[in-house]
């Protein structure tokens, strides 16, 4: 017996209420960019500056312990990896220790650096500092506008690949949905304020890669329906794709949050908040390829008949527009 999550035949109505779904994520939008004025993100160290300590020991690194001897000298957010690399011998345990910048100061003091040594050094008195690197405000700032300009080209390539592979109106719906999900992703973490640094911006460029998928997946279905029933209005012909592409929408979505989740509740902080943004983006990727890319496609209309010109309403949506 298969497992379904769906039933075989669906025939919701996902038009039903459009107005309503549209309204509140148009709301959840403004209200995350308020969010992300007014309280802004919780810039890691990546964004924020700091020091990073590259620490070598005989000992087993026990990222665990080392962070519990860091953080009690109130130096701010730490950041600690194990650094493996097939070159290394038995004896030689490498881990990776990156501390925010504090106020004012665009490194760590001798003084300060020398109480860092000697705390690890009472978890493992073998350890020593490999070397030590600093990351200014001026570096931090160059990596903001990186992420920044990243996500932008992101979106540009998808409009124009969607716009390339469909037509204009189907490409404006699948950024428009992106957008969303982007802007709701940034204001969770800006209402939150979860640690933001880069392996979010990582998580949101994943994101944006899902959601498409799930977006493009429908769109297709969309295609080949509106060549199958020329003569059914708009709504119709996306009602029947979202409800033929549902239990695939579905199956991928539940499968993806079981590694997710189990990831997020056993995988330890290091990737909490990556695995968090991503559990994140795959529910609200779902939700915008039906309720936003659909709507907005929906609302804009497709060229029904290349026979005619673009403006005679027989062959368009607004032959047959509904309220």
């Amino acid at each position: 017996m298969r497992l379904k999550l769906v039933p075989q035949d669906t025939s919701i109505d996902f038009f039903r209420y459009w107005k309503v779904s549209f309204g509140a994520s148009a709301v959840a939008m403004v209200l995350s960019i308020l969010a992300f004025l007014v309280m802004g993100l919780n810039f890691g160290i990546d964004f924020r500056g700091g020091t990073t300590i590259r620490t070598e020991a005989v000992q087993p690194v026990d990222i665990g312990a080392y962070r519990g001897a860091v953080e009690p000298l109130g130096f701010g957010d730490v950041a600690i990896t194990e650094v493996f690399d097939p070159s290394f011998g038995p004896e030689q345990n490498v881990a990776m220790i990156r501390i925010q910048a504090q106020e004012g100061q665009e490194a760590k003091t001798p003084d300060q650096l020398a109480a860092i040594r000697a705390a690890l050094q009472q978890v493992d008195p073998s350890l020593t500092f490999a070397s030590v690197d600093s990351v200014g405000p001026k570096v931090s700032g160059e990596l903001v506008q990186s992420a920044v300009i990243s996500v932008l080209l992101a979106l540009g390539a998808v409009l124009f690949y969607v716009w390339l592979r469909f037509e204009w109106q189907f490409s404006v719906g699948a950024v428009a949905a992106l957008v969303h999900d982007v802007v709701l992703t940034v204001g969770l973490f800006a209402v939150l304020q979860i640690r933001f640094d880069l392996a979010i911006i990582a998580a949101i460029l994943t994101i944006v890669g899902y959601s498409l998928n799930d977006t493009v997946v429908v769109f297709d279905r969309v295609r080949e329906n509106l060549i199958k029933f020329k003569k059914r209005p708009l709504r119709e012909v996306l009602n029947l794709s979202i409800n033929d592409t549902l239990t695939r929408t579905v199956m991928t979505s539940v499968t993806t949050l079981i590694a997710l989740i189990s990831l997020f509740v056993l995988g330890g902080d290091v990737i909490r908040g990556f695995v968090f943004a991503m559990i994140w983006g795959v529910v609200v990727g779902t939700y915008s390829s039906v309720f936003v890319a659909s709507v907005v496609l929906y609302r804009l209309g497709v060229k029904r008949d290349w026979s005619k010109n673009s403006g005679d309403t027989a062959g368009t949506q607004f032959g047959v527009k509904e309220g």
